[in-house]
């Protein structure tokens, strides 16, 4: 019959060539996860590691990295008020980007957050990377403290490789 349907179309089928000009499309390749439940504090104004990275090796240069960090933070603001806690992900050792990990005014005391952070990223290459997440205390003070995997809840990275195809 003359109607054309997805089950008569074989899977490989469909190639970039015969999607319309600048239309794009990919699909997840590996998954890689890391978790730690390790309480890291910083009271320093300087990114230190966290302790949770993860490494992936692209298939291909043309392959983007989705990453997604879940974690717990706080933070305790001593007998001064206000405190601005910083948390990035770097790959290899070039930042990716920067994220507020925690911010408290007016308060003292010590309190914790969930927070949840995700970024594509585009290595640009098929050798192996690794990411892995950095936080600093970006108001410093010495009864000031930021923690990562506040009261050792788990923290997850997951890297996800999105395999492109245009």
């Amino acid at each position: 019959d003359a109607n054309v349907t997805t089950a008569k179309i074989a899977d490989n089928a469909v190639t970039s060539a015969k999607l319309a000009s600048g239309l794009a499309l990919g699909k997840i390749g590996q998954v890689v996860t890391a978790t730690t439940s390790t309480l890291v504090s910083n009271t320093s104004s300087t990114y230190a590691d966290v302790g949770l990275s993860a490494s992936i090796t692209p298939s291909a240069t043309s392959s983007k990295i989705y990453v997604m960090v879940s974690a717990s933070v706080g933070g305790n603001t001593g007998s001064a008020n206000n405190i601005l806690g910083l948390t990035r992900l770097v790959r290899t050792s070039t930042e990716i980007a920067e994220y507020v990990g925690i911010r408290i005014d007016s308060v003292t005391g010590i309190f914790g957050f969930s927070c949840s952070y995700t970024d594509l990223d585009s290595p640009s290459t098929a050798s192996a990377v690794t990411y892995k997440v950095q936080q600093k205390l970006d108001t410093g003070g010495s009864s000031r403290a930021i923690g990562f995997c506040f009261e050792n809840r788990l923290a997850t990275l997951t890297l996800m490789e999105i395999l492109a195809w245009a």
